[in-house]
This record gives C-alpha cells, sequence and structure tokens, in this order.
C-alpha cells in the first residue's frame, strides 16, 4: 500500500485523476489508473518485490488500454529488472519520483471511448458509495 500511496501523492500532484484497481475489458485490472489534464490514460503497475515482478506476465496486456504504462516499486527493489520500455515510479509512501518517462503508444479511439467510460462510471459509482458511507453529499472540494 505504501507503494500505491506515494505513487497516488505524486500523481496528484501532476494534477492526474487516477482510479486504483480498475477492471479492464480484458478481464485484468489495473492496479492504478490515470488521466491526465491533457488526456492521456496512464496505468500503473505496483511491484514491491523481484518475485512479484517475475511470477506476474499479464503487464504486457495492460498497453492495449492505455498510452503510456509504467511501473512502480520502492527502494528495495532493484530498478534494472524492470523493462526500459516502460516507464518507472520509485516510491516510499509519502511520495514517488518518476524515474524514467513511458514512451506513448497512442490508443485507438474505440479503445480510448471504452477506457474512458470505464474509468468514469467507476469514479461516479466510488463517489456514490463514498457519499452513502459518509451520509452526507460530497462536495467537490471534498475530493
Amino acid at each position: 500500500m505504501l507503494v500505491r500511496r506515494g505513487t497516488q501523492i505524486l500523481l496528484h500532484e501532476m494534477r492526474h485523476a487516477l482510479i486504483p484497481e480498475l477492471p479492464l475489458a480484458s478481464g485484468r485490472r489495473a492496479d492504478l489508473i490515470t488521466l491526465s489534464d491533457k488526456g492521456e490514460i496512464w496505468i500503473i503497475e505496483i511491484k514491491t518485490s523481484i518475485e512479484d515482478f517475475r511470477v506476474d506476465r499479464k503487464w504486457p496486456d495492460y498497453r492495449a488500454h492505455c498510452d503510456r504504462l509504467f511501473f512502480a516499486t520502492h527502494k528495495d527493489v532493484p530498478l534494472d529488472i524492470f523493462p526500459e520500455d516502460c516507464g518507472l515510479f520509485l516510491s516510499d509512501g509519502y511520495g514517488a519520483h518518476m524515474i524514467r518517462e513511458a514512451p506513448e503508444h497512442k490508443l485507438a479511439p474505440a479503445t480510448r471511448k471504452s477506457v474512458m467510460l470505464s474509468f468514469a462510471r467507476a469514479a461516479a459509482q466510488r463517489l456514490m458509495m463514498a457519499e452513502w458511507a459518509n451520509g452526507k453529499p460530497l462536495a467537490i472540494d471534498d475530493v
């Protein structure tokens, strides 16, 4: 959770709207998916150990659902295990640093629309659930 939290803090500072654990059309689930202020869709795959990276072979599938693909990890994981053709964040739980920018691979318009609709529907559903749990409507300033 610390890697996720630190990465979320940095992405928020970068003016990205983000959602954790978003189901994708492929049946996979993105650890973090973001929408930049320029409309780019990023997926960030979180890895907390060498073994976590080695046993997970589903991450290449995420490229079909984003404009840029990143990994996020912490200082105890060697950075050289991550592929050079993916971006990389280093997180400590209180923030993160972008170690490497991800190359852009633009989504097809139909895929972009599908991902954007999933993102918007999930965000709206989660906001409604937060309001119900809180017992009062959330103002935009609360988000």
